[in-house]
């Protein structure tokens, strides 16, 4: 492909100020140039005019499970925590196979077609891989381990290294070490992968349940483990906070993308902070499961890395993380919407490890998001995040 100019009435390079009129260069696969139209600087070729709307780099949804797209419904909200782990353990266990794949690749098509380019995937099966590999979606495919019985650790890692190896590798796709949370992996897992490198992806500080467990050993957990038939492991309740716990087994490094962060405290938010971990806000997933708001402005100023998530269709409407961004912004109506949208974009790329995508730069993929308007907007930002924004993929090869 050769040279094309994208125009918009706003472009949203997330590295800098949005640009009104703006002009986005595109050469390839790549941005070549972004700047204000009539700058005598842009290069020449032919001009794609998308319009009235905003012109903004695909989005990157660092927290979801694609492989739990068939659940949608089937487990129950505003019932709280456990009960809804309980219903999508259920559904789970008894859906049809060719029915959760087909959705699953559904999924994937929506997200391909409204403006997302990445995704961080959690996921127990690797099932999708192939449906993944085919699509343009960049993903980190995070294998999560499940075992709470210290008994399993040398079994479960065993099992690790042999899905890991099994995984085809791909340009697009890569195949990380996940762990669910601090309170469904025993200690002894969680020693062991951490002293093997560590691990990518997990669940922190989402519930009030959790970390009820995690100080005392009791409450709606401890309740849940038992009708598992688990009640009997043994556990000496940490009695500290899950952030503080997963600190002491060596989990927090730069590299970790922890899911959530909702039940911290000013202490939690300073190691967060000092270890450079990511953590992935899922506002709407927290909200309808009843766990709690995180406190944004506080992570914000003690320094703690954000970005965006949507956790699974098991517990939200739609896998588009600026539905996320436009929930935050009315939770927290002081919040600055370029950093929201930040988190939206650049947040995830950074988190994941996807160098060249989430800004609108020379050099970085062509990777672009429009959300159309009837009338060039006075505000791009409050268009993004108004909640009725619609984002569609940005062809240009």
């Amino acid at each position: 492909m050769g040279r094309v100019t994208l125009a918009a009435s706003w472009v949203v390079p997330v590295d800098r100020p949005p640009i009104r009129d703006g002009r986005v260069v595109v050469e390839g696969d790549r941005v070549t140039w972004v700047g204000p139209a009539g700058d005598p600087a842009a290069p020449g070729g032919p001009v794609r005019d998308l319009g009235s709307g905003v012109l903004l780099p695909s989005l990157v949804n660092a927290h979801t499970h694609l492989e739990l797209s068939h659940l949608r419904g089937l487990a129950p909200l505003g019932r709280g925590f456990v009960p809804w782990v309980e219903g999508v353990v259920a559904a789970r266990t008894s859906g049809d196979e060719e029915e959760a794949a087909a959705r699953t690749a559904e999924a994937i098509e929506l997200l391909e077609k409204r403006g997302t380019a990445a995704v961080g995937d959690v996921s127990n099966r690797l099932a999708h891989l192939d449906v993944l590999m085919d699509s343009r979606l960049r993903a980190v495919v995070f294998l999560e381990v499940l075992a709470w019985d210290p008994a399993r650790a040398a079994e479960t890692e065993r099992w690790v290294d042999e899905r890991i190896a099994a995984a085809r590798r791909h340009d697009r796709v890569e195949v990380r070490l996940g762990a669910h949370a601090p309170h469904s992996v025993s200690p002894e897992l969680l020693r062991r992968l951490a002293e093997r490198g560590g691990i990518g992806a997990l669940h922190l500080a989402e519930s009030p349940e959790e970390s009820r467990f995690l100080e005392h050993g009791d409450g709606a957990w401890a309740k849940f483990l038992a009708r598992r038939g688990l009640g009997a492991v043994p556990f000496a309740a940490p009695g500290t906070s899950p952030v503080r716990y997963a600190d002491d087994l060596g989990l927090l490094h730069p590299a970790l993308v922890a899911a959530h962060g909702v039940q911290v405290d000013a202490a939690d938010r300073e190691i967060l902070a000092r270890r450079g971990v990511s953590v992935v806000l899922c506002p709407r997933s927290n909200r309808n499961l009843g766990v709690g708001r995180a406190d944004v402005p506080a992570l914000l100023a003690a320094g703690v890395r954000l970005c965006l998530g949507s956790d699974s269709l098991a517990g939200v409407d739609t896998l588009d993380v600026l539905d996320d961004a436009a929930l935050l912004a009315r939770q927290f109506t002081d919040l600055d919407p370029a950093a929201l949208v930040r988190m939206a974009t650049a947040g995830g790329a950074e988190a994941l490890g996807f160098e060249d995508l989430g800004t609108l730069e020379p050099g970085k993929t062509a990777a672009l998001a429009f959300a159309a308007a009837e009338t060039p907007p006075e505000d791009p930002y409050t268009h993004l995040l108004s909640g009725a924004a619609s984002l569609q993929t940005v062809e240009v090869g």
